[in-house]
């Protein structure tokens, strides 16, 4: 008696749970886990980091819709533009991070994963989507999170391991998930001026009330609350419970929302657009 029914069984059993186990590595969000050798700085130091470039970048391809979310023109960046891209992130690469304070830290990297996330949208566009870059290494990946980008003080940094591993564990500060886009229509606005020293606590709160205020960020639809899917992705940031994410929210809330936000307890759904933040 053939045995290919049997095969052909297991073989889709195989596939099912192969593809179950892609979907659940796939929307996983990775935790907090800090990388010790980036908690070196100098808290005397005075240096500074000239971000000016990625600020003339930022002014001249990305544009504010009039649905409040900024798009990036990637199909209209010069070879000029793009080479001045690729010298600015060499220019943060040959820095020595760890001889620098806190405040010029912070901006630093902020700028350098918004800096890297679009030179390599840039490098495979045309694509609908950032996790249609399939370059992270591994079987069930997607987008291009956990590929080594650079080379910073001799260590191989993916974009991964700036957010996840030096940003919110050193900071710890919630805002700075609205100060890191990943190219998606979803993710809260890349601003268009570079952060800095001076300017990254007032920017932080501006990124913060742009994407709270908007729909993406936060809805409330005859009195369900409705979220992106950050909040609950990364839940640990934001007070690790619906109390903690509500005060939080409440903090940026401006009006009819905060009104909104007062007669809610729970979070009633999420989602979040993975489409390319591009220009229409």
């Amino acid at each position: 008696m053939s045995s290919t029914p049997f095969r052909q069984s297991t073989a889709t059993g195989l596939l099912i749970a192969a593809l179950l186990c892609f979907t659940s590595l796939s929307s996983a969000a990775p935790k907090a886990e800090l990388w010790k050798r980036w908690q070196t700085h100098d808290s005397a130091a005075t240096e500074t980091v000239d971000h000016s470039a990625w600020t003339q970048f930022l002014q001249q391809y990305v544009h504010p819709g009039e649905d409040g979310i900024h798009r990036t023109a990637y199909d209209r960046v010069s070879p000029g533009a793009r080479q001045a891209l690729d010298g600015y992130i060499g220019k943060l690469a040959s820095t020595p991070i760890s001889q620098l304070n806190r405040s010029q830290q912070r901006a630093y990297w902020i700028n350098l994963y918004n800096a890297l996330t679009v030179q390599t949208v840039l490098a495979h566009y045309p694509v609908k989507s950032i996790r249609d870059i399939r370059i992270s290494p591994g079987w069930f990946t997607v987008g291009p999170w956990d590929k080594k980008l650079v080379r910073i003080e001799s260590e191989e940094l993916s974009l991964n391991d700036i957010e996840h591993r030096i940003l919110r564990p050193i900071w710890r500060d919630p805002r700075i998930h609205y100060a890191l886009n990943c190219a998606s229509l979803g993710c809260p606005n890349l601003q268009r001026e570079a952060f800095t020293a001076d300017n990254s606590e007032a920017l932080l709160d501006t990124a913060a009330r742009e994407f709270i205020n908007h729909p993406r960020g936060v809805s409330v639809r005859n009195g369900s609350l409705h979220v992106s899917s950050i909040y609950v992705w990364f839940g640990e940031d934001f007070g690790d419970d619906e109390a903690g994410l509500l005060s939080h929210l409440r903090k940026y809330a401006a009006e009819p929302l905060a009104t909104k936000l007062t007669n809610v307890k729970n979070v009633a759904s999420h989602d979040y657009d993975w489409a390319l933040n591009d220009t229409l």
